[in-house]
């Protein structure tokens, strides 16, 4: 937590520099409250950070109308120095020449999909508890401004499909996946030989993923090569797949690690597709500044041996 209310605050031409922060955070959420929620502050607290900034710059920096706040142009001007300094920063203190975690206390937030959260990171995050016990993982589900919030340091990695990587920033390969037909233990399409002709008599579920509505990268592959089939249900994440295809003859294309974990808990089969479809790669990408942060070196490599 930051203390805006400290007298002794570390300053730079009169500015605390807990301020700029401030800033940053009310201009990203364009309100006082989830600033002061994202900050850990109170409402007030973050009231009187406005109010001192813009004693400060002379400007009214946020204007409210209509229960909205609205920058204006000096604070639209000001944002990406205010930026690039905070990332200079986070790359300065991100490399640190030693990191041990089973000592550090830090959090590492991580967008991804509910797929590689629940098949790769769960199973992660709950032997960080005896081995890294002052790690937090915050994870966050895709967003259209995932490569703003890269850039800005409102993420520390994202963790994505090959072909949603920006090639501006560092990326490297994390894992390969196989694609796997899922269906209810029983069901007729699954029991023996699969066959393309059984896939496409039943229903199927689709999942378009985010705010984005993405394509799994299985719907998608299918769509290009033309192959039509009857969709009951498109589903916002993986999540929800078991329990909707648990007591229909619905079927869905499921991430083979995924499918697995689904089948040990639900009464579900999966098997393998009856046409192939190319494996999927997951990436790992963060910002440049980065590159040689240890502490995120470990997360990534971490991520890499657990899928071994």
């Amino acid at each position: 937590m930051i203390d805006l209310n400290d007298g002794s605050a570390m300053r730079f031409k009169g500015l605390d520099l807990n301020l700029i922060v401030a800033f940053e955070a009310l201009m990203s959420d364009r309100s006082v409250s989830r600033a002061a929620e994202r900050l850990n502050l109170s409402q007030p607290a973050m009231s009187n950070a406005l109010a001192r900034l813009r004693s400060y710059f002379g400007d009214e920096l946020l204007i409210a109308r209509n229960k909205r706040m609205y920058p204006t142009p000096f604070a639209e001007t000001l944002l990406p120095q205010v930026r690039q300094a905070l990332e200079t920063m986070e790359g300065v203190i991100a490399t640190s020449r030693h990191f041990d975690p089973a000592t550090t206390n830090r959090t590492f937030r991580i967008m991804t999909s509910d797929y590689i959260a629940t098949s790769i990171l769960f199973p992660i995050v709950t032997r960080l508890a005896a081995t890294a016990p002052g790690v937090r993982i915050e994870l966050l589900l895709p967003s259209p401004r995932r490569i703003e919030l890269l850039e800005s340091g409102g993420i520390d990695l994202l963790v994505t499909l090959q072909e949603y990587v920006t090639p501006e920033l560092p990326s490297e390969r994390l894992f390969e996946d196989e694609y796997r037909l899922v269906g209810r233990v029983g069901h007729p399409a699954l029991s023996g030989e699969t066959t393309l002709a059984a896939m496409l008599a039943y229903d199927h579920v689709h999942v378009a993923i985010g705010d984005e509505r993405l394509p799994s990268f299985g719907d998608a592959f299918l769509d290009r090569m033309g192959i039509q089939r009857r969709v009951a249900m498109i589903a916002p994440n993986f999540g929800m797949l078991p329990w909707l295809l648990q007591d229909t003859d619905w079927l869905a294309l499921i991430q083979g690690r995924l499918a697995a974990q689904m089948a040990r808990n639900f009464p579900l089969v999966a098997v393998e597709p009856p046409l192939p479809i190319p494996p999927l790669v997951e990436m790992a990408q963060y910002h440049v500044t980065r590159s040689n942060d240890p502490g995120l070196r470990w997360l990534i490599d971490l991520i890499r041996s657990s899928t071994d």
